[in-house]
């Protein structure tokens, strides 16, 4: 099949390589271009698809006009900056989760958006996790019944992570929203968005960090649905996104790191909830379903699942919930962005 559309990467780290095999496994994509300041990594990128040209500037990408959509994978400081102007330069975007790291950010870049003619996704992995789709498909059959609590969790060690001591160093990235998003888009994908929040953070494991490592944030969404994330980036474990929902007929127990399911359901014939382990693949960064998915959008002109509103919808949770850990109160969460 004739290769469709043209993508550039911009940002070579592991995330954004994990973006050119998304890229080379969909046939109606071609990757074109990749742009890193680091040239080793830059060169590397480059390497990985035959005749894939190589910058230093993402301007310099921008200007190509060879170049339909740009994917950023760059540090969550400069996704404002990269996603405005590439929108402008009449590029589709798929831009790295967080959106942005202020709601200011947000609102620019849903302005820079709605001015456009392009397509804008935020990459919210959690929705292309095989666990977590599978767990919505059943909540949506009725499967468990009516959901009456939701919880998600983000643990982390971001102590073992290469280069952790740079951009992550930054006051406005708390990791309740650069690495606990993924928590709190997931149970807003499955239980709506939440409108208040009650949060309680400490640290005790990144000490030098700007800020806490360890939040828990209690959640009220719609249809008196309660959740909680817990979200730790210093803990010492394994990393997981260990997830739960309870609802009226069962409940499912899943993450993203493991191979089984668990769906517990009520047998009338004997009275017992029984366990029961449902196989699922393990695909914890699944960029070749959401490079599949942007790019069914952009062929077929169709609407993208987390676009600029998403996105920020995400991130103004997450904000409260950093604002109540900070202020001891129950914060409202607002998604009006005007």
């Amino acid at each position: 099949m004739t290769k469709e559309v043209n993508y550039a990467v911009i940002g070579m780290s592991g995330m954004g390589r994990a973006h050119v095999e998304g890229i080379k496994s969909d046939n109606r994509a071609n990757l074109v271009a990749v742009c890193d300041i680091d040239e080793t990594r830059r060169d590397q990128g480059a390497a990985l698809v035959k005749g894939a040209r190589a910058y230093s500037d993402y301007r310099d990408v921008l200007a190509c006009d060879d170049v339909d959509v740009v994917v950023i994978v760059v540090p969550d400081q400069l996704h404002r900056e990269i996603s405005v102007a590439a929108l402008a330069a009449g590029k589709h975007v798929l831009c790295e989760k967080p959106m942005a790291l202020t709601l200011e950010d947000c609102k620019a870049m849903i302005e820079a958006s709605r001015r456009s003619d392009r397509k804008f996704m935020v990459g919210q992995i959690c929705r292309f996790t095989p666990g977590f789709i599978a767990a919505k498909e059943l909540i949506e059959k009725g499967e468990i019944g009516e959901l009456f609590y939701v919880e998600s969790e983000y643990a982390h060690d971001y102590s073992k992570i290469f280069g952790s001591n740079q951009w992550r160093l930054d006051p406005l990235r708390h990791g309740f929203l650069g690495g606990g998003c993924h928590a709190v888009d997931l149970l807003r994908w499955i239980a709506g968005n939440p409108y208040e929040v009650a949060a309680f953070s400490n640290k005790k494991m990144l000490t030098s960090w700007p800020t806490d490592d360890c939040t828990i944030a209690i959640m009220k969404f719609p249809n008196d649905v309660i959740g909680k994330v817990f979200v730790s980036t210093g803990c010492k474990r394994n990393y997981t996104m260990r997830s739960a929902f309870y609802g009226s007929k069962g409940t499912i127990i899943t993450d993203n790191t493991s191979p089984n399911m668990q769906v517990f359901k009520t047998d009338s014939s004997c009275g017992f909830t029984v366990p029961m382990l449902y196989p699922i693949s393990i695909n914890n960064h699944n960029t070749i379903g959401e490079i599949s998915v942007f790019t069914d959008c952009i062929v077929n002109d169709a609407p993208v699942p987390t676009d600029a509103y998403e996105g920020a919808c995400t991130v103004a949770a997450a904000l409260a919930a950093v604002r109540s850990s900070k202020s001891g109160k129950i914060e409202s969460i607002d998604y009006s962005f005007t």
